[in-house]
């Protein structure tokens, strides 16, 4: 009989080695793969490079933000310091901007302004950013009753023009409160709908993958896999909506307040002052000009900025 426990050569014995050690090594090179292609800093450096506009609008946000913060030290003026003997003078080295009908500096006016219009974009946005995700992801994971219960309010919330359903928010929480409150009442009331559409649809999907059913199996509960396993999952589009939705909320203050129903005097806002300068829209043009770029270049900033956020951070537009 032939026996059966003859030694292998030692060419295939170093072959079998070889392809036991291959896939340990194939795996960490995988899992440094995509550690390194799934970086959320990774990413944004790859905007910052590739993406020279979105990176500008970053530079120009966080500028316009330190110049809010730093306004009483680097305004030449106070925010409501009234010269009568200077008022509706042009641009000049004593004035950049001008002076207004008041003789307050058109410049000084409009650092203290963009405190105003950064705090009504930002915060509301957050506000709404939160409620959104609570009722998308109880929509999403719940379903049921509960999902048709909260998509038929977003539905009734979306069918209202935004701008007007603040103003109708804005007239009956006036005689309440004062304005710059009506204000983000009504912005955080109306944003959350169509935050809460997007985490509802992702949550739909995100529910039936193999890493939450693993963990139903072994009795995580429904609050835990909505916040730590679906959640996380969907920051990378919440990021890109509420870099879209902060210049939204910054136009719709900016025109509560032209139309008279925002920020009040004798406080600073671009809308306001692009308000009260209307007058002289053709014999002082550079009192309404001034806010208007501010708040233009705000609104873009931020725009470019979450494009290119959705460029590096949206699964969909990797795949294209």
């Amino acid at each position: 009989m032939k026996k059966t426990d003859e030694k292998m050569p030692s060419g295939a014995e170093t072959k079998l080695t070889g392809e036991e050690r291959a896939p340990e090594k194939t795996a960490q090179e995988l899992a440094s793969e995509i550690g390194e292609k799934d970086g959320l800093k990774e990413e944004l450096f790859r905007m910052c490079r590739q993406n020279h506009v979105a990176a500008l609008s970053a530079a120009v946000i966080l500028i316009i933000i330190l110049l809010a913060v730093f306004a009483p030290v680097i305004a030449p003026y106070k925010e409501a310091e009234q010269d009568l003997m200077s008022r509706l003078q042009g641009p000049s080295m004593a004035h950049l901007f001008g002076t207004d009908e008041l003789g307050r500096d058109v410049f000084s006016r409009i650092l203290y302004g963009a405190r105003v219009s950064l705090i009504v974009g930002i915060f509301p946005s957050i506000i709404s950013l939160v409620i959104g995700i609570v009722m998308g992801l109880l929509a999403g994971f719940i379903g049921g009753w509960v999902d048709y219960v909260i998509m038929r309010l977003a539905d009734i919330m979306l069918s209202f023009p935004s701008l007007l359903l603040t103003m109708v928010i804005m007239y009956t929480l006036g005689r309440f409160s004062n304005s710059i409150v009506c204000i983000f009442i009504a912005l955080s009331l109306v944003g959350w709908a169509s935050v809460s559409r997007v985490v509802r649809s992702q949550t739909l999907s995100l529910k039936e993958t193999e890493y939450v059913e693993a963990a139903r199996s072994i009795g995580v509960g429904s609050g835990k896999i909505m916040f730590r396993h679906i959640l996380p999952n969907c920051i990378p589009s919440l990021i890109v909506l509420y870099t879209l939705s902060v210049p939204s909320s910054i136009l719709s203050e900016s025109t509560l307040s032209f139309l008279g129903i925002g920020v009040q005097p004798p406080a600073a806002s671009w809308g306001l002052m692009v308000n009260q300068s209307k007058q002289f829209l053709f014999t002082q043009p550079w009192l309404a000009l001034a806010p208007s770029l501010a708040i233009m270049v705000i609104v873009l900033a931020f725009n470019f900025l979450g494009d290119g956020l959705r460029d590096v951070l949206d699964p969909y537009m990797k795949t294209q």
